[in-house]
């Protein structure tokens, strides 16, 4: 008869993922660069992205949501997956999260290129439902900040410098479309 070892070992199944996500993230970062890494990352940040989004739109019979409809979207997906974010303020303009604490917790320290998949599931719902959307991480728990802050802009940004940190994502709704509130 085989014994079953009973360790005091702090492994289930979300620390292993969130430790399975850095090591994956630490391997492309160091052997593609940041910024190749974070590509790869954006990938699977859109299929995501999508996968949820319509788990989102068919839950609610919505197709097209309001920018408070995506903000209560983005601030409730996150929730679920234990990131604490939440709305600091929805405009004609932008979309601005706050978080106080990311998903993959303590793994995510050091690992920018994880932060595309907040940046693509993100922009990839915002611009699928409003048309255009540009994703600034103006802070994170990855570069060392207390929390995150998240600048979803609904329209091409003009300054030069908001336009290098920020990632651009496009929709197919048109822009009477996006105006619709809840259509």
């Amino acid at each position: 008869m085989r014994r079953t070892i009973r360790a005091d070992v702090e492994l289930d199944r979300d620390a292993f993922m969130r430790t399975l996500v850095r090591e994956l993230a630490t391997s492309l970062e160091s052997v593609v660069g940041l910024e190749e890494a974070s590509g790869y990352i954006s990938l699977v940040g859109q299929s995501v992205g999508e996968q949820i989004n319509a788990s989102y739109t068919a839950a609610l019979g919505i197709e097209r949501f309001s920018r408070e409809q995506v903000a209560e979207v983005l601030v409730d997906l996150k929730q679920r997956i234990k990131g604490d974010f939440y709305v600091i303020s929805v405009d004609e303009e932008r979309i601005v999260l706050g978080s106080r604490s990311c998903p993959f917790a303590e793994k995510v320290l050091g690992r920018e290129s994880m932060c595309m998949m907040t940046s693509n599931m993100f922009g990839t719902i915002a611009a699928r439902h409003l048309g255009y959307a540009q994703v600034e991480l103006q802070e994170t728990i990855a570069r060392g900040a207390a929390g995150c802050r998240v600048v979803v802009h609904l329209a091409p940004q003009q300054d030069e410098a908001v336009q290098e940190r920020g990632r651009e994502y496009y929709g197919e709704v048109s822009q009477e479309d996006a105006a619709t509130p809840g259509g």
